[in-house]
């Protein structure tokens, strides 16, 4: 890839400060910038940055306004963040791609495939399974019977979609992911745990990401089910029959037990863990290892183990830091207490 200041002011609606013809091939980040290369400024913390970068380009909010000379040309965005991954996303298209199937793949004579599909060294395609339009699945996935795989879906290398899955179109799964594998069932009998088989299925509507060696266990009847937009980060678990609205985002090692049903343009914290059978409403925020073990009402902030409202915690972390302190000063007017007691006597 290749962009002049203003070819990359003229995609993103911005405006140039400084040399238009200023030429870049790739991305750095603002405090580690090279000569051409584009950054990006969008949080004030990191401003003092941009004044010693060696990057050629950085895009910055409209209103930014230096207080010190910048050697980088400016392009100047309405949101800098969002005008990056748009940059980024067309630098990615211009990467040569793969395509054709490899001799090495199986695909069983009852799979279908549709056009402009990419099928590497030994993925392996079932029985009835459908493959659309220009899918990419690399080496080593694997495919159960009676899949079904939208167009443009990506799987990377060892992504393993079990038997009746469905995944949406523009969906991406990465390396080691586990869609549709057993959930936890078992009933205990006579001291021992008899399995309960898992009927069900995992459907992933479209627009859907899941993270690297991320699983998502398949319903005991019915279906889990990953709705339109979400964003599964690396090294999740999402347990049988659980629900995940649209556009909600986790971060690496959360967790959701059985049953749990999530709201839509929710996002998780690293490590966020879920009881099952609960609720989490629409626009709920929960801090990174926190441990949730009831419903949470819609348009909540929760942090902490069990869950408090976000406020509430940070006071409490305050008494945190005194207990010991407090206990000590307890233990003391408890002995003057005693002392007045005896006296009295």
């Amino acid at each position: 890839m290749e962009f002049t200041a203003q070819q990359i002011a003229d995609l993103l609606k911005g405006t140039v400060v400084g040399n238009p013809a200023l030429k870049v091939n790739d991305f750095s980040k603002i405090e580690e910038g090279k000569p051409g290369t584009v950054t990006f400024l969008a949080n004030v913390k990191y401003e003092r940055f941009i004044y010693g970068t060696k990057a050629s380009i950085v895009l910055v909010n409209n209103d930014f306004i230096p207080t010190a000379p910048i050697e980088a040309t400016l392009v100047k965005v309405p949101n800098p963040y969002k005008s990056l991954a748009m940059l980024m996303e067309l630098a990615e298209q211009t990467k040569v791609k793969k395509n054709g199937i490899d001799s090495t793949a199986h695909i069983s004579a009852t799979a279908s495939i549709e056009d402009n599909c990419y099928i590497g060294a030994y993925a392996y395609i079932g029985e009835n399974a459908k493959v659309g339009k220009n899918c990419k699945i690399y080496p080593h996935v694997y495919v159960g019977d009676n899949v079904s795989i939208g167009d443009q879906t990506t799987l990377y290398p060892q992504a393993v979609i079990y038997h009746n899955c469905s995944i949406g179109t523009n969906c991406i799964i990465h390396a080691g992911a586990v869609i549709g594998s057993d959930g936890f069932g078992f009933a205990p009998d006579d001291g021992e745990y008899r399995k309960i088989a898992q009927l069900g299925n995992v459907i992933i509507e479209d627009n859907v990401e899941i993270g690297a060696n991320t699983t998502i266990d398949r319903a005991v009847m019915g279906s889990t089910l990953i709705h339109k937009g979400v964003k599964l980060d690396n090294l999740i678990q999402i347990a049988h029959n659980v629900e995940v609205g649209e556009h909600t985002v986790m971060a690496a090692q959360a967790g959701v037990a059985g049953s749990t049903k999530i709201g839509t343009n929710c996002m998780f914290g690293g490590q966020v863990g879920l009881s099952g059978h609960i609720q989490i409403g629409d626009n709920t925020q929960i801090a990174a290892q926190s441990g949730v073990m009831s419903s949470v009402v819609a348009n909540s902030q929760v942090m902490g183990s069990p869950t408090l409202p976000i406020k509430n915690y940070l006071r409490s972390t305050v008494l945190f830091e005194k207990l010991p302190e407090l206990y000590k000063t307890i233990h003391r007017l408890e002995k003057e207490i005693e002392e007045l007691k005896s006296n009295k006597q």
